[in-house]
């Protein structure tokens, strides 16, 4: 009976375990800074966009072409898309969600 108690106990914290996600590393927003202004700012300086002007980092355009999450505007940087060419050779998984993050955070405050 306590054999059967201590295997459905360790299976229980087993579970519990495995079950839980451990939370992505926190984006450095001061690394994703410097690396907009050196490798995006050129076309998209203060959120716009010069080479197609509805495609901007603005938050109302993310959300309206479905890029308004940091997951969604990661995979922009770095598979890109139309113009805008990937960075998946450029910058390493940290520092696209560093940039991606700032992105998002600038786009949230108005670019301000």
């Amino acid at each position: 009976m306590i054999q059967r108690l201590l295997i459905i106990g360790w299976s229980a914290i087993v579970f519990l375990i495995s079950s839980l996600t451990l939370p992505a590393l926190a984006a450095d927003l001061t690394s994703g800074a410097k690396l907009f202004e050196v490798q995006c700012a050129g076309c998209h300086a203060n959120g716009g966009n010069i080479v197609r002007r509805g495609k901007t980092l603005k938050l109302k355009a993310l959300q309206q072409n479905g890029y308004a999450t940091e997951a969604a505007i990661a995979g922009i940087v770095t598979n890109g898309k139309n113009n805008m060419s990937p960075y998946k050779d450029r910058l390493n998984q940290a520092q696209i969600q560093d940039v991606s993050a700032y992105v998002l955070d600038r786009a949230k405050k108005g670019w301000k």
